[in-house]
């Protein structure tokens, strides 16, 4: 085996050694390459309306997600944030409507045409759902070993690659789950979730349990595999900060359907008693002034605020 080469076109150029490792870190690569073109649509959601008994979550609820954006789903608790991307992903069926996959219908697609598009998507769970009986290799191994025999040298060399991606040195390969902190779990699942370089990857409260330093650390591990592999990604979220750092648009779900689809300033302007609550609070206003300054010209009033605690928008 002489090379591994990462197939994103963005990231061509990444330096690979003959052992399948990094010569230069991802971050240093891609630092100076554009974000990815947004193009097609990828998912299209129509119509869709979600019950459980007499319960509706979703109502005809509408949304489209192009290629190499970052969409954050964002809510209040029982929005149905995840219940949207179970469903996506067809974990669940919609009671009605439409969901379409790179223009497909996944409703009626044949289960080898759904098996290959799973692969085409990768899935980083809240908690990182490792198996805590498997070594980190082993877990980050899983989805290549499900498509079928890969020789051994080539897996080592897919594996550790993907480690080092996502910031990991090979010698934790070899460690089980209860060993790695908060942060290391995060890096692995997402390990897990590129392994089989797939063109979308979702990510649930990717930050979650993390404290400051290691949430700033997957934010900025997000961005530069959204750059360097050309992802699109569909983000779920409660963290302020990680959504206006990493957002192409937001898309608000709020009275069982999506409120509005646009970037973070744009949505922060609409006039609606969730978004104000939202993005207008303290810790909203904190997180938006955050944006670069010619978004942050485009926000409303109330969100330049002061963000100083006991302070309220006017």
């Amino acid at each position: 085996m002489s090379t591994v080469s990462v197939t994103s076109p963005s990231a061509a150029n990444t330096a690979v050694s003959t052992t399948g490792t990094l010569t230069t870190p991802l971050k240093d690569v891609v630092q100076d390459l554009p974000l990815p073109a947004i193009g097609e649509p990828v998912i299209e959601v129509q119509n869709l309306t979600k019950r459980y008994g007499r319960n509706i979550v979703h109502q005809h609820l509408n949304l489209e997600i192009r290629r190499g954006e970052i969409v954050t789903l964002v809510g209040g608790s029982g929005s149905g944030k995840t219940t949207l991307v179970r469903q996506i992903l067809g974990l669940e069926q919609p009671t009605s409507g439409t969901i379409k996959m790179f223009g497909e219908d996944i409703a009626t697609i044949g289960a080898e045409q759904a098996r290959l598009m799973r692969t085409r998507t990768g899935m980083l769970f809240q908690q990182g759902a490792l198996f805590s009986s498997l070594t980190v290799f082993d877990n980050i191994a899983q989805p290549v070993r499900e498509l079928g025999k890969v020789p051994p040298d080539l897996l080592r060399d897919i594996v550790m690659l993907k480690l080092e991606m996502v910031g990991l040195p090979c010698k934790h390969a070899s460690k089980m789950p209860a060993a790695l902190s908060g942060g290391m779990i995060k890096r692995v699942g997402l390990a897990r979730a590129i392994v089989l370089e797939p063109e979308l990857l979702f990510l649930d409260e990717p930050t979650a349990g993390l404290d400051p330093r290691s949430s700033d650390e997957v934010v900025d591990l997000i961005s530069t595999l959204h750059r360097a592999l050309g992802l699109t990604v569909v983000l779920v979220t409660h963290d302020l900060d990680a959504m206006v750092a990493l957002s192409t648009r937001v898309a608000v779900l709020a009275e069982r359907r999506v409120l509005v689809a646009a970037p973070v300033e744009e949505a922060a302007s609409v006039d609606h008693p969730f978004i104000r609550e939202y993005f207008l609070g303290m810790r909203g206003r904190r997180a938006l002034q955050a944006l670069p300054p010619e978004r942050r010209a485009k926000l409303p009033p109330a969100a330049l605020a002061s963000a100083a605690v006991g302070c309220k928008p006017g």
